[in-house]
């Protein structure tokens, strides 16, 4: 039996080099076949070369990390760090086998990933755009700036500080994401999120119409978007983010599909006279 003193520890250096090779290599050689399975296996090595000093060990482990992986970068920094925890207890003896270790990866990427891309792509993103836009106007390079500065620092410190609470605390540092208390954080910062974006939404999209009618004489008798504005200021601008929003949310057409058709309809409505992009030839 192993003494206390006996007992293999992961430094700090070691564990610093290990999340570095995350942060910097979680999509290397990224496939539809493998994911994030090379970058999870990188990250790996310094912890193994640490716990395992023979090279058969050290290839008898890595076999753990070769099974399929992917989730968010970002929040899956977490289960590395996890990992790294279970593979140093792995190496002192304990009941954990490389089995035990694939089972909870594959727990948690799913869980993670979409935590993930809802509270870092959903939610996160859109608010430090939205920033970034109010302070970009007059064509200011101060929010590209911003934007590039904060996501950077926000990226690295965040998914250090969920690395190393990963190892910390084990499988227990999951808890807080994916419980009850994890769930109301993810609504608060859902609320802010959609109050960001309804603000760069009426800052920075205006949609008006050039529609006129005249009479026989030649004369304006109804312009449609001096109409619109006496009922409801700003109604297409709304109309339009509505049917973007049905089509995303309801019909599930992607982004892409509705920026196209955003643009067909643009031009076919410059091609009828409804919109008037103001451009002279």
């Amino acid at each position: 039996m192993e003494t206390t003193n006996d007992m293999k520890k992961l430094d700090h250096k070691t564990l610093t080099k290990s999340f570095h090779r995350w942060f910097w290599g979680a999509l290397t050689c990224f496939s539809q076949e493998h994911m994030q399975t090379f970058g999870y296996m990188a990250s790996m090595l310094p912890i193994l070369r640490k716990l395992y000093p023979k090279h058969d060990d050290q290839v008898k482990a890595i076999h753990a990390y070769t099974a399929f992986f992917n989730t968010n970068p970002m929040l899956g920094t977490v289960i590395v760090g996890i990992t790294a925890s279970m593979e140093q207890a792995r190496a002192n003896g304990k009941e954990i086998d490389g089995e035990t270790i694939n089972d909870m990866r594959a727990g948690l990427m799913g869980p993670i990933a979409g935590i993930g891309d809802s509270l870092i792509d959903g939610t996160l993103i859109p608010i430090l755009l939205g920033i970034s836009l109010g302070m970009s106007t007059g064509g200011s390079p101060v929010g590209a700036i911003f934007y590039i500065v904060a996501w950077v620092l926000m990226a690295y410190f965040g998914q250090r500080f969920l690395y190393f609470r990963g190892y910390r605390f084990g499988d227990q540092a999951v808890s807080f994401l994916v419980g009850k208390q994890g769930a109301a954080v993810r609504h608060a910062i859902g609320i802010v999120g959609s109050m960001v974006v309804g603000g760069v939404l009426a800052s920075w999209v205006n949609v008006t119409t050039s529609l006129k009618l005249r009479g026989a004489d030649g004369k304006v008798f109804l312009n449609l978007q001096d109409k619109l504005n006496s009922i409801y200021p700003g109604l297409l601008t709304v109309l339009v983010t509505l049917f973007c929003w049905w089509l995303m949310a309801k019909k599930h057409v992607s982004a892409i599909w509705t920026m196209l058709l955003l643009v067909v309809v643009s031009l076919v409505g410059v091609l009828v006279g409804f919109f008037n992009p103001g451009l002279s030839y």
